[in-house]
């Protein structure tokens, strides 16, 4: 008897460190998604890069990983998981080594560009390892909370960890960083990982990625050109053909094929499309009040990196206790409270940090973590949502989606606001008299020509805030909207209902 238990204790340690390593590659990729975030304004400056290069130092990593993501999971059901994981480890930390010794601009997109292939390789396997490591629902629903808590506290911690890095190193560092857990993981996961089973029967649809890559390159370049001062209307349209195209391309080859890598049929499950909205509209919220907030607390305030890092980790602060619970109670309350709940809360904590801006730096701080613990909230419980509402042999591919949704999530965030924030500054700005024109292209260009031209460091900072204000207030609208789309979505999910339609779902 006492073998027995020994041996049940030892399988449920072992569950447990298995969750814990494959924690540490997801926490890497989510990291990687806001690390620089606090780092981009000394990047620039280092490198010499544009703004419209900024932005893409940062895009290439949510776009690329999105475009791939979609058929990475059916990689891993044909190699095996683990393998995949792997892999993704390996590229991700020679990646890492290239980005941070990057001479110039380019070299860095594209070394961001090989960070998301191994981002893309390895996330889709994290959530796969755990559905077959743990059998248990109840033990499941926990683990997945805990993973989905994770992809908010990286997210939310990358600013911090930026920022403690550029206080002591060069902004290489914040690349470097990455080593170390990736050599522990690769270390781990061979112990304590399950090779799983591999489906050899299953094909990588390289084209289809392709589509899907095309398309959203088209719109972020779409987007990002049409918010640019001033814009290329050439650009505009080719971008927005291009993503068109790519989109009907993806969409008649997915209706053709006998095994897709998107099943539009997925969608006709209300909880499955309330779990994409959700995972979409949370990263959307986190990722955009990270990128504005650091950004005008460093260029506005005076911040170190540091401390606008420290400031956003309220967001993490929230999300954290409210992430953890949402699953361990998600059999009680159900989707619909948790989900749209969390989304109410949020709401409320834009409101909260709205006024906190304009009146008192506590009570914005406040709103940042009552924001973050509805967020938290909602993510806690929308990869059960997603994975455990289709058939289990389309559970790869649900995991897939839900990646897409987190990524395309956080790249909507940064294309759209970030244009929307710089374009803002731009068409508010009132320039005093004798100051240079191109000090209206960016609050950075201003701060550099503050010194000889009195007022400017004034208007530059009244342009921005305004920018900002409107920000969150784009930012409080959609989270909003996430309250009324998803209460509609879960009306007949409350209390005591089932949460998933498989429960089982463990591949």
């Amino acid at each position: 008897m006492n073998t027995v238990n020994t041996q049940a204790s030892s399988l449920s340690s072992r569950r447990w460190v298995l969750l814990v390593t494959v924690a540490f590659g997801l926490l890497l990729i989510t990291l990687d998604n806001s690390i620089l975030y606090t780092a981009l304004p000394t990047l620039t400056v280092d490198l010499g890069a544009s703004a419209s290069q900024g932005l893409w130092i940062i895009n290439a990593y949510p776009l690329v990983m999105a475009g791939l993501l979609l058929g990475s999971g059916t990689l891993g059901d044909r190699f095996g998981h683990r393998r995949l994981f792997l892999v993704g480890l390996t590229l991700f930390g020679a990646a890492s080594l290239v980005a941070a010794f990057s001479p110039t601009p380019e070299v860095l997109i594209g070394a961001r560009a090989l960070l998301a292939v191994g981002a893309a390789c390895m996330m889709p396997a994290t959530l796969a390892l755990i559905r077959l490591g743990f059998d248990d629902v109840r033990e499941r629903n926990i683990a997945i909370a805990i993973w989905g808590s994770i992809s908010v506290v990286g997210a939310a911690l990358g600013p911090i960890v930026g920022g403690a890095l550029l206080e002591r190193f060069w902004w290489g560092s914040v690349f470097l960083i990455n080593i170390p857990v990736v050599i522990a993981a690769l270390i781990l996961t061979p112990l304590v990982v399950p090779a799983g089973t591999r489906d050899r029967a299953k094909k990588w649809d390289a084209i289809s990625s392709l589509y899907a890559l095309l398309t959203l390159t088209g719109a972020v370049l779409a987007i990002k050109e049409a918010a640019h001062t001033p814009q290329n209307w050439a650009i505009v349209a080719g971008a927005t053909v291009v993503a068109a195209s790519g989109g009907v391309l993806f969409t008649r080859r997915q209706l053709r094929s006998n095994d897709p890598l998107l099943d539009f049929g997925v969608f006709r499950n209300r909880a499955f499309s309330a779990g994409i909205i959700t995972a979409a509209t949370a990263m959307f919220a986190i990722g955009g009040i990270q990128l504005v907030t650091t950004q005008r607390f460093q260029l506005v305030d005076g911040f170190t990196p540091l401390q606008a890092g420290l400031l956003v980790a309220a967001v993490a602060i929230g999300a954290l206790p409210t992430g953890i619970l949402g699953g361990a109670f998600l059999h009680r309350l159900g989707l619909r409270i948790i989900i749209s709940g969390g989304f109410t809360l949020a709401t409320i904590g834009m409101i909260i940090t709205l006024i906190g801006v304009q009146t008192a730096f506590p009570v914005f701080v406040a709103g940042l973590a009552v924001t973050g613990a509805g967020l938290g909230a909602t993510m806690s419980v929308a990869s059960t949502a997603i994975v455990g509402n289709v058939p289990p042999r389309k559970a790869g591919m649900a995991a897939s989606v839900e990646e897409v949704s987190y990524e395309f999530g956080s790249l909507i965030a940064v294309a759209v606001l970030g244009s929307l924030l710089s374009l803002f500054y731009t068409s508010r700005i009132h320039l005093p008299q004798g100051a240079p024109a191109e000090a209206a292209d960016s609050i950075a260009t201003a701060r550099d020509l503050a010194s000889d031209h009195p007022g400017l460091l004034d208007a530059a900072a009244i342009a921005f805030n305004s920018g900002y204000t409107t920000i969150m207030i784009i930012i409080a609208v959609v989270i909003a909207a996430g309250v009324i789309t998803t209460g509609w979505l879960l009306r007949q999910y409350g209390p005591g209902s089932t949460a998933s339609a498989y429960e089982d779902n463990t591949h």
